[in-house]
């Protein structure tokens, strides 16, 4: 794993920033440094693919997890953002040109993983028209050319400054999982999400059922940056509204001290509440846990997923 302690060298947009105390991590938080074979394969591919992976970049705290069962989330179009999110452990710059070679590394490095699913992300990329929706277009294509068996998740950047067309890019290419989070709470993003619009946001998830309403939408919140119980709340009735499919909810983890303070550390009873009202407000799958995260188990999930989507149409 890279080495995410020196925010100077990773983060020099960020060195302005105040330090943040970290406050010392409950034992529900705490996750085992990766050790074994299957990590290392995972990261051998990796490597030989010249890839980015968002659970390196991110720092995840669930890697050594599912890297040791051959599963990576892949980052696609460079790992330098043109944003500049608080909580966002990916480092903020100009990125490099897109490298047209990528999609097929992404896909024979599917195939070669032997992916019953795959996730694939990207950093933001404002200095692109489309914001890169080519790009994931291109990535979706080859996978489905090299791995016709591997369903496909995208958790794509807002395309905030981009045609409509855009979004529509990506749709046509028929991902079977579009998720685009949310992050946090309305009230939070001028410190937490500046660079992004809430109800934008949540259009662009709504846009996704009427485009295709056979693909399913998820999206994502975390907790611990300030937010309360009734604003958690009130963006599950607003995804809802928007036809959101799948939430999660996770708890913040604060890269370095130039990252935004966490507020607190969620119990995981407040999770499962969480994810007892959420299912009661009609998603068809909610994973509400303080590692949850984007992608953590989302094949597993997927699979739950379609089958809550048979046993409604069912009872329909």
């Amino acid at each position: 794993m890279r080495d995410l302690k020196i925010p100077g060298q990773r983060h020099p947009e960020k060195a302005h920033r105040p330090d943040n105390a970290q406050p010392k991590k409950p034992d529900w938080i705490r996750v085992k440094a990766p050790t074994s074979q299957g990590y290392k394969d995972t990261r051998n591919i990796i490597r030989e693919h010249k890839l980015v992976t968002v659970c390196e970049e991110a720092g995840c705290p669930n890697a050594g997890e599912c890297w040791s069962q051959g599963h990576a989330t892949m980052m696609i179009m460079g790992e330098i953002c043109t944003r500049g999110c608080t909580f966002c452990n990916i480092a903020t710059g100009k990125p490099q040109t897109l490298d047209a070679f990528e999609p097929g590394r992404v896909a024979d490095a599917v195939a070669k993983l032997g992916l019953n699913h795959v996730v694939v992300t990207s950093v933001d990329r404002d200095d692109l028209d489309d914001g890169g929706a080519e790009h994931f277009a291109q990535t979706i294509r080859a996978i489905r050319h090299r791995a016709p068996g591997t369903t496909i998740e995208v958790l794509t950047p807002d395309f905030l400054k981009c045609a409509p067309s855009a979004l529509e890019t990506v749709v046509a290419a028929r991902p079977d999982v579009f998720n685009h989070n949310l992050e946090t709470v309305p009230g939070l993003y001028p410190e937490v999400r500046p660079g992004a619009r809430y109800f934008h946001s949540l259009r662009l998830l709504q846009r996704v059922k009427e485009l295709d309403p056979s693909i399913f939408t998820k999206s994502g919140i975390m907790v611990g940056l300030g937010e309360d119980r009734q604003s958690v709340l009130q963006v599950m009735d607003d995804m809802r509204a928007a036809d959101v499919d799948f939430l999660t909810i996770g708890q913040y983890l604060q890269p370095t001290p130039k990252h935004h303070a966490v507020d607190r550390f969620v119990h995981p009873d407040e999770f499962a509440a969480y994810e007892k009202a959420a299912f009661g407000k009609g998603f068809l799958m909610v994973s509400a846990t303080p590692l949850t995260r984007s992608s953590y188990h989302a094949g597993d999930d997927f699979a739950r997923l379609r089958d809550a989507r048979q046993a409604r149409l069912g009872r329909a």
